[in-house]
């Protein structure tokens, strides 16, 4: 009988390679874009000896030894067999009799099997995630490690998350470098649980670097795939994946192969290649299946193209296939569509019928939350009372990130539906203060700092700020002592992105760097140190907190992606720190030419706002630093910028204008929108003599305000031609600060704005800065109240 049994199981695997069954043409054409194994799984299930097979292997499970039960279970599985067919569930029964027993290695297999049957929150895998904390240091296998590592992955603590990534840590160390799927499923690991963890995040890279020659480009594109949901971004593996995909164009001709390389390829293409990209795709698109036009209908909104001959291919191939797609995969569809501007009403209308399907019948908050989302972006002139109904029915088990979601979406049905401004106590109202009350509690309940920033990390909008923020600031302080090396970075993110200053909190954060600098990573020193620059506060270790930080990064420049080494050394220079050897590193010949080559990968709007970066920090250390001889080599750039700005003018900036004319004697004794040396603009320039006298400007303004507040520039102004002063006289700057230059919850003025006043003070300017809580306060209501406020900034 055993050796009946074992013949089950060498047969099954035969029929699985395919071994014992001859392939036909016609198989071959109608499969062609599945994976191998996957061809062949309808034949072997329709082969005379299957059925014979299935029925020997459940008449004697209890004969199976350990090995073999699992094996004969993985077998069933990868041929598509159903998790409620009655051998499945029986293998899967006498299994959980015998896990405590299990070696590592079936363990692992026992494991990926639950995964596959969608069981990985059930309580037998709660019994392999607890095995495996037991049995952890025994595990000598990195494959067994990291296949159990991704099975368990949705119930392990921080402490068994932990202890899993040090055990990865030292098996990497031991396994063979050419084998790039074990580190691949180790980032795969973090992704499932969102941690980064920097340290074998980047042992993991310096593998998949040296396997660059060997990866194809599907495993190019899932590898690229789970960084960018890591945000994890590496310079050198980008361009190295880059050249790769580049050269394996040729070769990938058929749908699976193309389509992995559309998706990973195309958003850090070159035009002239993204316009080969889609030329194929334009040829492929018909044989696409429905994942694959899912694939690169939203790599092409990726890239926002404009190629409309495409964009109805995919689109044609998506409606064919709509009866195919999961919830998620429908509102993904709708979204990528939607923001690519595609013109097709019935297509959309048919989309959001399915969605709100999707949505009545669905039980879990992150979908309700995604579907709402997404439906929110689509025209409605009222919505269904099923779907709010659906929505107030699951809002209460909502994390913080999906009730800021839902506030949203709520927000635009509430601008859309003019029956709303008639019925205050509309269903929206009643929703809106359901997400209130939801908010509050969970906030007032939080009890995990790491778990709490976890749901901020995405949170923004109206809503948040106006409801919620007051809170959280309560709660995070709350929470004070939890703050610890390994959160610190991601609490000073929080609060330089709600542009929220907490002496309290920051203080703590400055306390816990100091002492713990040398655990912190050293890429991680730039999220620390960002609301101490940006939001311009100086905590009482302010010298220790920056000393410590650029010593621990200072010896890591090498490995800084080139961007990340630019925005760090602007956010230091707006704290007027400007360490030596970060600014030769970033203006030297060799660091530019990567950082070009980097620029061309990126986003385009991270590839902008590094650029703008750059030229900033050129500024500041010409201004700062003239000693480090670093050349001024943003002229060209600067005069670009200038001329593609709108040069609109607030109401407020004209008022500015019309009563400095009458403060001054004459709108010829000041000039609007100053171009200054080295591209600042300052809002308005005037020139006092020694006595303090208003002097008038020779040469007429070198712009006009149109009706609509536009400005219209003369090209010669930004030739930074100034004329000479006369002795004992004086430049001045006034400048309105409206409320962008200042933190949200008190007047205090953010780091750029001093930054600023700083470098026009070099520039030989007096710097007059008028906030807009001063410009616009009850004492200033009057005509004469604002001259005289103005005489005071000005003469005095």
């Amino acid at each position: 009988m055993m050796f009946r049994l074992r013949s089950v199981n060498s047969c099954l695997r035969r029929l699985l390679h395919g071994g014992a069954v001859t392939r036909d043409q016609v198989l071959e054409q109608l499969q062609k874009e599945r994976p191998e194994m996957l061809r062949t799984v309808d034949l072997i299930k329709s082969h005379q000896q299957f059925l014979t097979l299935r029925v020997l292997a459940e008449n004697k499970i209890d004969l199976m030894d350990d090995f073999m039960l699992i094996d004969i279970l993985y077998a069933f599985l990868r041929l598509n067999m159903e998790p409620h067919d009655s051998l499945i569930q029986q293998l899967v029964s006498e299994a959980w009799l015998r896990i405590d027993r299990f070696p590592m290695a079936s363990l692992s297999k026992f494991a990926v099997c639950l995964n596959d049957q969608h069981l990985q929150h059930s309580p037998l895998m709660g019994r392999i995630t607890s095995i495996v904390n037991e049995r952890l240091p025994t595990i000598d296998d990195a494959r067994i490690l990291t296949a159990l590592m991704i099975s368990v992955s949705s119930l392990v603590s921080p402490q068994l998350r932990d202890a899993l990534i040090s055990r990865a840590d030292h098996l990497l160390h031991t396994t063979d470098p050419s084998n790039y799927n074990i580190p691949r499923r180790m980032v795969q690991f973090l992704r499932n649980i969102k941690y980064i963890h920097r340290p074998l995040l980047e042992r993991c890279n310096e593998i998949f670097l040296r396997n660059i020659p060997r990866l194809d480009a599907e495993n190019l594109s899932i590898i690229l795939g789970l960084y960018q949901s890591l945000q994890f971004n590496n310079c050198d593996f980008r361009l190295a994946a880059k050249q790769k995909l580049t050269e394996l164009i040729d070769s990938s001709i058929d749908p699976f192969s193309f389509t992995k390389l559309f998706v990973a390829l195309a958003p850090m293409a070159t035009p002239e290649i993204r316009e080969r990209l889609e030329n194929t795709a334009l040829l492929l698109a018909d044989e696409l299946n429905a994942q694959q036009a899912l694939a690169v209908a939203e790599a092409l909104e990726e890239i926002q193209s404009r190629n409309l001959s495409l964009m109805n291919k995919i689109a044609s191939v998506i409606q064919r296939n709509l009866h195919l797609y999961k919830s998620v995969e429908v509102a993904r569809i709708t979204q990528a569509l939607f923001l690519l501007q595609y013109q097709n009403p019935e297509l959309f209308a048919t989309l959001r019928n399915i969605l709100i399907k999707f949505l009545e019948h669905s039980v879990f908050p992150y979908e309700v939350t995604m579907l709402t989302r997404v439906l929110s972006m689509l025209p409605c002139p009222r919505l269904e009372e099923a779907v709010v109904s659906r929505v107030d029915a699951v809002v209460e088990q909502c994390n913080l990130s999906e009730l800021n979601t839902i506030s949203f979406a709520v927000a635009k049905w509430v601008r859309n539906d003019q029956s709303y401004r008639h019925n205050t106590h509309s269903k929206y109202v009643r929703l809106l203060q359901t997400l209130n009350r939801c908010g509050h509690e969970r906030l007032q309940t939080a009890d995990r700092l790491d778990l709490l920033l976890d749901e901020l990390k995405y949170v923004s909008g109206e809503w948040f700020e106006e409801m919620l923020l007051d809170e959280t600031m309560i709660t995070l302080q709350r929470m004070i002592d939890q703050i610890n090396w390994t959160n610190v970075s991601e609490l000073a993110f929080f609060l330089t992105r709600i542009n929220h200053l907490s002496p309290p909190l920051m203080d703590r954060i400055a306390s816990v760097t100091v002492e713990h600098i040398h655990k912190i990573h050293y890429s991680a020193t730039y999220a620390t140190l960002l609301p101490f620059s940006v939001l311009n506060y100086d905590p009482p270790q302010v010298d220790e907190l920056y000393d410590a930080c650029i010593k621990r990064f200072t010896p890591h420049l090498s490995s800084f992606d080139p961007h990340l080494l630019v925005l760090l050394a602007y956010s230091l220079a707006v704290a007027d720190h400007f360490p030596e050897e970060l600014i030769r590193a970033i203006f030297s010949i060799d660091f530019l030419g990567k950082l070009d080559s980097q620029l061309e990968t990126l986003p385009d709007a991270l590839n902008m706002r590094t650029r703008l970066r750059l030229m900033e920090l050129n500024r500041a250390v010409c201004l700062e630093c003239p000693e480090y001889q670093v050349p001024w080599f943003h002229e060209r750039y600067c005069q670009q910028l200038h001329r593609k700005g709108n040069g609109s003018v607030s109401p407020v900036q004209q008022q500015i204008h019309k009563m400095l004319g009458e403060v001054l004697g004459g709108l010829n004794c000041v000039q609007m929108a100053v171009v200054t040396p080295y591209f600042y603009t300052i809002d308005f320039e005037c020139k006092l003599d020694k006595h303090l006298k208003p002097l008038s400007y020779i040469e007429p303004s070198t712009l006009q305000i149109s009706d609509r507040g536009k400005v219209h520039w003369d090209t010669s102004s930004l030739e930074n031609i100034r004329d000479e002063l006369p002795t004992g006289a004086q430049r001045v700057a006034v400048d309105f600060l409206d409320s962008k230059y200042f933190c949200k919850n008190t007047h205090h003025m953010k780091g750029e704005a001093l930054m600023r006043k700083r470098h026009l003070e070099i520039l030989g300017y007096r710097v007059v800065q008028i906030p807009h809580f001063e410009w616009n306060s009850m004492e200033l209501s009057t005509q004469d109240a604002w001259k005289e406020y103005l005489k005071k900034k000005i003469f005095r």
